[in-house]
């Protein structure tokens, strides 16, 4: 979820730069280890960035920034490459599974940087 700068309830967390928003390309994952977490990072086609884990939820392999961007009635969605669960990049809810979640992260873009709250 892309927050704006602006948003005085973002203040206290801690931000960490990731990229620059013209690295990324729209509607494709690219992974990105930061503080020892494995991240995926996707621009969608609106610019909104979204950063999850990017450890599959079913195995634990960091595979999600490989998976198949789309959407599921109007919510942007990441299709694992290992098993194809489809995941909301909005809730990080599985729609095939209600017992897995993919992990989503606070994300923002400043000055063109994209920033995560960790």
């Amino acid at each position: 979820m892309t927050l704006t700068a602006d948003n005085p309830t973002l203040v206290d967390l801690a931000w960490t730069d990731v990229c620059s928003l013209t690295d990324l390309e729209p509607e494709w994952g690219e992974a990105a280890l930061l503080d020892g977490r494995q991240l995926a990072v996707f621009r969608l086609w609106d610019d909104q960035v979204v950063i999850t884990s990017n450890l599959d939820p079913r195995t634990g392999s960091a595979v999600i920034s490989r998976g198949i961007v789309g959407t599921r009635s109007g919510c942007p969605t990441v299709a694992s490459p290992l098993h194809k669960e489809s995941y909301s990049l909005i809730t990080g809810e599985c729609f095939g599974n209600p017992d897995l979640r993919l992990q989503i992260y606070l994300a923002r873009v400043v000055a063109g940087r994209v920033q995560v709250a960790l």
